[in-house]
Formats: structure tokens, C-alpha cells, sequence
């Protein structure tokens, strides 16, 4: 029988935690929503929060004040597809068979965040440019298949499979010179975008980043009393990048092509504005999880013609640097996650998985019966963990023109093959030379050796999982 005191000191504990603060710390502590926000082509100078004086993205700026910016975030490849894939399986592209873009679909074996979360009850949206897969069943191509976010634990989804202008996403842009439509012309014959597997054809003028947030913010109002993962992929600011009049004229001093390159980024940072406010509105801010990255360095042409930025860093989209696989990302979790905080431990879209898993309590990432590849952030974030724990693999391969670049960080070293016919391996020492300017490799033959055995190890256990070993398809 229990002892009188220790009774009457239960029963004062008990009267002093309020029962309903009790069931909604262990609701919002378990099931909290998950948005990944993510831009296409968007380098890691083109932010405000990254130092950036002239383009304007206020509310970005706004949500990596209020919670974490990551100075050090890689995206999985320096191209879209297979990024893409990485933030919804954690695991690196070379694992799951999406090598470059336009090239294969994600594989209904593979375990999505979507599916993952669906199972725990979850609504589940995607919305935007999908590209790991067509989303029409009536696409023919000779380098891809059918593979819609619904078959991938999506429950909606408004989609196109590839990308679209970023003003009137169905029209061919007047000064459109490169692959696609003539000028005028449809764009992919004039419904690019599929909602829950019906061509859309209503509210598709303007924005494209407006048109995008017009189906993202109902699908948060109609689930707003339960929890929700809602995937928006902007196609922001990958060419055909355009922007509106509004827009534009924010940029005075400003070209031609930077007006559409800069105010294409304004208009989704109005957008991920737009959706901050709805949050708050409907009071759900504190329990609403808001990741935001972009998929890979910025566009080769327009990097080029500095245009594009991918601020000190060496390179761009399509290749092995730091420009071409260094992202501006950041976090936000009101009352839970810091304000003002930032980390510069290598962080990568691959630790998309594992850290949702952590945050609602799922085993998934650490019991699974495959090779999760990707971290837990939230010890990053709290500033607990000061180091990866584990190298970071990239790769890209088209091998037509014999294109074939991989490159691995252990530690602070990297070893990188240069993504074009009979590219020159290199290594750095990113902390002593994070620009990447002296290539070490013939001064550190041992170093060298060390990685790449290390990558030749990863290279061949991806390949196991790409053959099969993984699960039954």
C-alpha cells in the first residue's frame, strides 16, 4: 500500500500540470505537420539570408530569422530528378535507380516520407513540379515511366512532370529561344499540370508560383484538425524563368534577365509569405514543421552570364563543386526550434526522411531493412551534434557524352570526378579551402587513396540496392 505522503505528493503533481497543456504537449510533440518547401535552380547566393543585397526575398529572410539557416546544405545531385528523390526516401539517388534528369521514375519499392507518414494517419499532398516520374498515363518517352505522386503515398497531388514557364505556365514564352514550343506555342500541350490525375485547366495564368500556393493552401484549410505532410515544389526560378510586370519593375536598375531571374524569385517568396500567414491564421504555426531548401546549384547559362548566383562557392548546375551542390536552406518550427540560430555542419535532402521520422516518433529510418542514408537534423539544429557523423556521396550520370561525376566529403575532405567525358579527379581540404581553389590530389596521394576507396564502397553498395537487393520489384 502506498504511503499517505507519497499519495498527497502525487495528487500535487497532478493538480499542477494542467490536463489540457498535457494532451497537447504529447498531440503537437508527436504528430506536428511537415511542409518541405523546395525552389528549382535556385543557387545558394540568390537569398537574401545568405547575403544577397538585391534580390528580394523578405519572408525567406523572415522564416530562416525564426528558426535555423543552414550555411552548409547539399542537395543529393547537382540536378533535379535525382535530388528530388533523395528528400523523399533518404537515401542517395545512385541507391534508388534516378540518375539525371528525365531518367527512369521512382520505383513503388522505395519507402517515401508520404508513405511513411500516411501510415500515421497523416493527409498527405504534393503540389508542383514532381520529375521523379510522369505524371500522365498517356506520356510517352525513351527515358522515363509513369509514376505519379499517388502511387508514392500522395493522397493529392497537383503536378506537372517536368518543368513549366514561371509566368502562364502553359504558354511558350515570347522570347523563348532553347528546348520545347516555339514562342506563343502551348507549352506541352497546354495542361502541363495534372490534379489527382485529371488534367487541370482552370487557374493557370499569372505566377506560376501563385498557381502552385492556390492548391496548397485549401488542401491545408480542409486538414487543418489533423495532421498533414504537404510537399510544394516550386519551379522557381528554373528557365523558362519569367516574371510579371509587378515583379519585374521591383528590379529597375536591373536587365532583362535579371528582372524575370530576380522577381520570378520575389514572386515565390510572396508565396511562401502567403503561406507563413495562413499558418498563423489558422493557429496551427506551432505545430507545423516548415522545411525549406532549393534542389541544386544555379542554371549553367544563367551562372554564366552572372545572372544566377552561387555566391563564393566554384560552380554550378551539372557539376561536382560546391556551386553546383550547395543550396540555401532553412527550418522553421515556431516555439520548438530556436529563432536566429544557424549551423554550419554538412547537412544534405537525404536527412529529409530520417529527421521527419525522429520528429513523429517513427522507427522507420533507424529499423529499416535497407540503407537509409541520411541523419537525424534535430540534434544538428539543437546544437548538439557538431559534426556529420558520416561521409556525404553525390552523383550524376547521363552517359551519353560520356557524362559520369561523383564526388564524396569525408570530414572536411573531398574527392570529386568532374561530370563530363574524362573528368579529372580532384581533392580539397573544404576547411582550409572551401572555393575549392588548389586541387590537392597530387600532394595528397595517401588522402586521395583513402577517399577513393571510400566512394568505391558507397558506388558499389548503391549499386546493390539499384540491382535489387533492397526489396522484390
Amino acid at each position: 500500500m502506498k504511503s499517505p505522503s507519497l499519495i498527497r505528493a502525487l495528487v500535487a503533481f497532478l493538480l499542477a500540470v494542467p490536463l489540457s497543456t498535457s494532451l497537447a504537449f504529447s498531440d503537437d510533440s508527436t504528430s506536428p505537420n511537415i511542409i518541405l518547401l523546395m525552389s528549382d535552380d535556385q543557387g545558394w547566393g540568390d537569398v537574401g539570408f545568405n547575403g544577397n543585397e538585391v534580390v528580394q526575398t523578405p519572408h525567406l529572410d523572415a522564416m530562416a530569422a525564426a528558426g535555423v539557416r543552414f550555411d552548409r546544405f547539399y542537395a543529393a545531385a547537382p540536378l533535379c530528378s535525382p535530388t528530388r528523390g533523395s528528400c523523399l526516401t533518404g537515401r542517395y539517388p545512385f541507391r534508388f535507380g534516378i540518375l539525371a534528369a528525365h531518367t527512369g521514375g521512382m520505383r513503388v519499392g522505395e519507402i517515401t516520407i508520404a508513405e511513411m507518414l500516411k501510415k500515421r494517419e497523416y493527409a498527405t499532398g504534393m503540389f508542383g513540379k514532381w520529375h521523379i516520374g510522369w505524371v500522365k498515363p498517356d506520356e510517352v518517352g525513351t527515358r522515363g515511366f509513369y509514376s505519379p505522386p499517388s502511387h508514392h503515398g500522395f493522397d493529392e497531388y497537383f503536378a506537372t512532370t517536368s518543368a513549366v514557364p514561371t509566368w502562364n505556365p502553359t504558354v511558350t514564352p515570347d522570347d523563348w529561344d532553347s528546348w520545347g514550343n516555339k514562342p506563343g506555342e502551348p507549352w506541352k500541350g497546354g495542361f502541363p499540370y495534372v490534379h489527382n490525375g485529371v488534367e487541370a485547366k482552370e487557374n493557370l495564368s499569372g505566377d506560376d508560383s501563385r498557381v502552385i500556393m492556390d492548391r496548397v493552401i485549401p488542401f491545408i484549410e480542409a486538414n487543418q484538425s489533423q495532421p498533414f505532410l504537404a510537399t510544394v515544389w516550386f519551379h522557381a526560378p528554373h528557365e523558362p524563368v519569367v516574371a510579371g510586370d509587378e515583379f519585374q519593375k521591383l528590379y529597375p536598375q536591373a536587365g532583362s534577365k535579371r528582372k524575370n531571374y530576380y522577381g520570378c524569385i520575389t514572386a515565390m517568396d510572396q508565396q511562401i509569405g502567403r503561406l507563413r500567414t495562413k499558418l498563423r491564421e489558422l493557429g496551427i504555426e506551432k505545430n507545423t514543421v516548415v522545411f525549406f531548401c532549393s534542389d541544386n546549384g544555379p542554371s549553367d547559362g544563367l551562372t554564366k552570364r552572372k545572372v544566377a548566383s552561387a555566391g563564393p562557392f566554384k560552380g554550378h548546375k551539372h557539376t561536382m563543386y560546391e556551386g553546383g551542390l550547395l543550396v540555401p536552406a532553412c527550418v522553421e518550427w515556431p516555439g520548438t526550434i530556436p529563432a536566429g540560430t544557424s549551423t554550419d555542419v554538412r547537412c544534405s535532402t537525404v536527412d529529409f526522411l530520417p529527421t521527419v521520422a525522429s520528429i513523429v516518433g517513427d522507427s522507420m529510418a533507424t529499423k529499416a531493412n535497407r540503407p537509409i542514408d541520411g541523419i537525424d537534423l534535430m540534434p544538428v539544429i539543437r546544437g548538439e551534434t557538431k559534426a556529420r557523423d558520416r561521409s556525404l556521396f553525390f552523383g550524376y550520370r547521363r552517359l551519353h557524352q560520356g557524362i559520369d561525376g561523383q564526388a564524396i566529403i569525408s570530414d572536411d575532405w573531398k574527392l570529386l570526378r568532374e561530370a563530363k567525358k574524362n573528368g579529372r579527379v580532384r581533392l580539397y581540404d573544404l576547411a582550409k579551402d572551401p572555393f575549392e581553389k588548389k586541387d590537392l590530389s597530387a600532394e595528397q596521394p595517401e588522402q586521395a587513396e583513402r577517399l577513393r576507396k571510400e566512394l568505391e564502397l558507397l558506388d558499389a553498395s548503391c549499386q546493390r540496392s539499384r540491382d535489387g537487393a533492397d526489396y522484390r520489384y
